[in-house]
């Protein structure tokens, strides 16, 4: 099947109060929805929908198909994060999943695909894979930008993160709601991937026959970035939306620029902070999306495109002496972030972009 695309608004939250929206995910639940957690469904879906995990908004999320109630936001040590519901309109089975929407550092709302809990390891599962070569050694390694929610939902998630203070918790919600895997397991389970593999079994639906509309002439060379033509961000004419977020990670005052390609196949978002600017991993514009409320079609791209503002860049103690490890391209690591000594500035690097030149200066009205 090919999915359909449409270059639409950010979405927004139904107007309606806490208790409506409430009631009206509590009516679908009376009518014979089932609830689903951690990947079975509960027969007591109230375990779950009482106290802070009973939704209070609800996005109209109509042109997607689906129905999207969320919480307030939950705060705990690690994570910054809502609880979603998620019901497809069409569905012959009416089910409701519920997910755990977080913040990255990067500033985008991504949706978790499972929970890594057992001998002290806690992790949250960043999407679907892709295998490596290290050394001449293969491994499995996180897609993490198959977890970004899409660029249209991000205002949405933004406002109800403003809309009430954070509640403090530990991690017991996110044991209920997330699948649990065993230690060490990254790959996501046949329910974030099934529907992504159908997508991507239909050749029209891949972009650029499933190649990187980006990449670099010379590996770790800024300036040999190149873009296929017809998919370099229209900085000139297609920009879609801006949305202002806070970020005391940051600095403050964050824009979020979403920008169509030339050829209107694809879409990226620019962030620009009072002194960094990255680039998200660009999305698709196709409206089928899963039950995380994700794109089931991705957009290649060389990743250090994408770097974001600040990324990993540590030394690691082992028996056998200190380990760097860093997602900044080598040579480009700047200072530490003042609060996490695990991420570095990556500006040396991404200010040599030359999109990232041009969008300064286009955009921004800067030129440096």
């Amino acid at each position: 099947m090919v999915i359909p695309t449409r270059i639409m608004r950010n979405l927004a939250l139904r107007p309606q109060s806490a208790s409506a929206a409430a009631r009206a995910f509590r009516a679908l639940l009376h009518d014979g929805c089932v609830l689903v957690a951690g990947g079975k469904p509960l027969k007591r879906p109230s375990a779950l929908v009482r106290g802070s995990c009973v939704p209070k908004h609800e996005i109209d999320a109509e042109p997607f198909g689906l129905r999207i109630f969320l919480t307030n936001v939950h705060q705990n040590p690690d994570l910054r994060f809502l609880v979603g519901y998620v019901m497809k309109r069409d569905s012959r089975r009416p089910r409701i999943y519920a997910r755990i929407f977080y913040k990255d550092t990067a500033l985008m709302w991504r949706a978790a695909s499972h929970l890594v809990k057992d001998r002290g390891e806690f992790w949250i599962g960043k999407g679907d894979v892709t295998t490596i070569e290290i050394d001449g050694e293969e491994y499995l390694c996180s897609q993490e930008s198959t977890t970004d929610m899409p660029f249209e939902l991000q205002a949405a998630l933004e406002k109800v993160a403003r809309s009430a203070p954070s509640i403090p918790v530990n991690d017991r919600i996110l044991e209920r709601v997330l699948r649990r895997a065993p230690a060490g397991r990254i790959l996501p389970y046949a329910d974030f991937t099934r529907l992504r593999r159908r997508a991507a079994a239909e050749p029209r639906n891949r972009i650029n026959r499933g190649r990187p509309v980006a990449s670099f002439a010379r590996k770790h060379d800024p300036a040999s970035l190149r873009f296929v033509t017809g998919f370099e961000p229209d900085l000139s004419h297609g920009i879609v939306e801006v949305l202002d977020l806070e970020s005391a990670y940051y600095g403050g005052l964050v824009r979020f620029f979403r920008v169509l390609s030339t050829n209107q196949k694809i879409q990226y978002a620019f962030m620009a902070a009072p002194q960094r600017v990255w680039i998200i991993p660009p999305q698709a514009l196709t409206t089928e999306l899963t039950t995380f409320a994700l794109r089931t079609i991705n957009v290649a791209i060389d990743e250090d495109v994408c770097v974001p503002g600040y990324e990993f860049h540590y030394m690691d103690e082992t028996d056998d002496g200190p380990v760097l490890h860093s997602q900044i391209p080598p040579g480009f690591a700047g200072a530490h972030h003042p609060d996490d000594e695990d991420r570095a500035d990556a500006s040396p690097w991404i200010d040599l972009l030359p999109i990232v030149h041009e969008f300064r200066a286009k955009v921004l009205g800067a030129t440096v």
